[in-house]
């Protein structure tokens, strides 16, 4: 592994760090832009989709290039969310680890800005930050980027349209002269028009194949359903799924809330993500969902960047995306770290015509999902029925008279007998509900 790396001009310290976080192989990305930055001296453009180690990429030059014995911020990486940023900075905490006395800082926004302001009064190296905060701070007069040799814009077709308010005021604060290093997933009219008005003219492109290390263990599949089977739909392959981790990606906040609304009632181990929520919440779900004591993430598309979580096994796009790229960055959350993954877009009839221009644009094959039997929907929903019984938690202010009189109605049965007549119950009271309201088949 070492000699992989090293051969990219990579130093002992950064090595061994690799070697420790069990990092194998260079990826494509990694391979190409590593040495360029460690030997040249041109702006570079880094195209490479989600998953195929862009942090690394630019992340492990960079830290070999800091002069530890300078105080002074010497990088900064812009990034569109909190979440991106907090990943980014423990990354490269991780890879720096044995750089002696290298000091990195997070400054994005949604949390309070004055222990950021302290901690920026301490020396250091290479801060990560949101552009809104970084913005903030520079009007504060509390960070100086009269020194910083590189700037690195992540995820740069993410945050565009902030980058058009506000980059000039951040660069205006750099110096003349500077390295700028920008990655996307994609390259759209306006990040090209992005580089002509802040890169150097010799700007020199990498890229890196959509099949890398990072998404080729990926299937891409879709499924057609009339918009009112679509929940059921869903409920019978979350089932199907039980006990793996997934991200359900929806257009809107709303959405997002119902969905999740939805899965809680049927016990489903679930969280919701989104813009609107606060900071602290959306770090507790996310910390949940790393940790593993919730399988299901749902999520608007800005909000689920930065979740690098090795074993999420699929997303469903709930809402086919608005854009290609997004559609990039939601099925790379899945097969991680070389993993397999599935990636299940959810279509109506007249949104089908869309896969072929998906498949034409990000060159993806997409097959077709089995649709479930009505036999197998009405099956699964039984048995949501049966689950939200069995994880209902006692009421114990009912009284204990009552609780008695309806134990002597059920006395004589026994497990088995009390069971198939619940099941029959509920089979009758579907039917009931099915005759009067053809709309739904039963409440969910």
């Amino acid at each position: 592994m070492s000699k992989q790396f090293s051969s990219l001009g990579i130093s002992a310290p950064i090595l061994k760090a690799l070697s420790e976080l069990n990092i194998v192989e260079p990826t494509e990305i990694q391979q190409k832009t590593i040495p360029l930055l460690l030997t040249e001296t041109h702006d570079v453009v880094g195209l490479a989709k989600t998953g195929t180690g862009k942090t690394a990429a630019f992340g492990l030059p960079l830290l070999q290039l800091i002069n530890t014995e300078s105080p002074i911020i010497q990088t900064v990486i812009l990034v569109p969310t909190r979440e991106l940023g907090q990943q980014i900075f423990r990354n490269l905490e991780d890879f720096g680890k044995h750089i002696p006395n290298i000091s990195i800082a997070s400054t994005c926004g949604g949390i309070p800005i004055k222990p950021q302001i302290e901690r920026l009064s301490q020396p250091t190296h290479i801060v990560v930050a949101t552009p809104g905060r970084l913005i903030d701070l520079i009007q504060r007069k509390a960070i100086d980027l009269k020194q910083a040799q590189y700037l690195v814009l992540d995820e740069a077709d993410e945050m565009i349209s902030i980058l058009k308010e506000s980059l000039d005021e951040i660069v205006a604060e750099l110096p003349k002269k500077h390295r700028t290093l920008l990655f996307s997933a994609t390259l759209p009219g306006t990040i090209k028009q992005l580089i002509q008005n802040y890169l150097n003219k010799n700007v020199v492109q990498v890229s890196a194949n959509m099949e890398t290390v990072g998404n080729q263990g990926i299937d891409h599949e879709y499924i057609v359903v009339d918009p009112i089977e679509k929940l059921d739909i869903l409920m019978h392959f979350l089932n199907s799924r039980d006990g793996e981790r997934g991200i359900i990606f929806c257009k809107t906040k709303a959405a997002v809330n119902k969905l999740a609304k939805n899965l809680a009632i049927n016990r489903f181990s679930s969280g919701a993500l989104h813009g609107s929520l606060s900071q602290g919440i959306r770090d507790r779900i996310m910390e949940q969902f790393r940790e593993g004591h919730i399988n299901i993430l749902v999520a608007t598309d800005l909000a689920a960047r930065g979740i690098d979580v090795k074993e999420i096994s699929y997303v469903v796009n709930y809402h086919l995306p608005d854009t290609y790229e997004n559609y990039v960055h939601r099925s790379g959350r899945t097969a991680r770290a070389g993993a397999k993954g599935l990636s299940l877009t959810v279509l109506q009839e007249e949104e089908t015509a869309e896969i072929p221009e998906f498949e034409k644009e990000l060159g993806i094959k997409f097959t077709q999902f089995q649709k479930p039997s009505v036999v197998s929907l009405e099956e699964n929903n039984t048995l949501l029925w049966a689950k939200q019984i069995f994880k209902t938690k006692p009421n114990h202010d009912i009284s204990a008279d009552l609780k008695t009189k309806v134990k002597t109605v059920f006395h004589h049965l026994t497990k088995d007998e009390l069971i198939e007549k619940l099941l029959a119950n509920y089979v009758l009271q579907n039917k009931v509900e099915v005759t009067e309201k053809p709309v739904k088949k039963f409440k969910k």
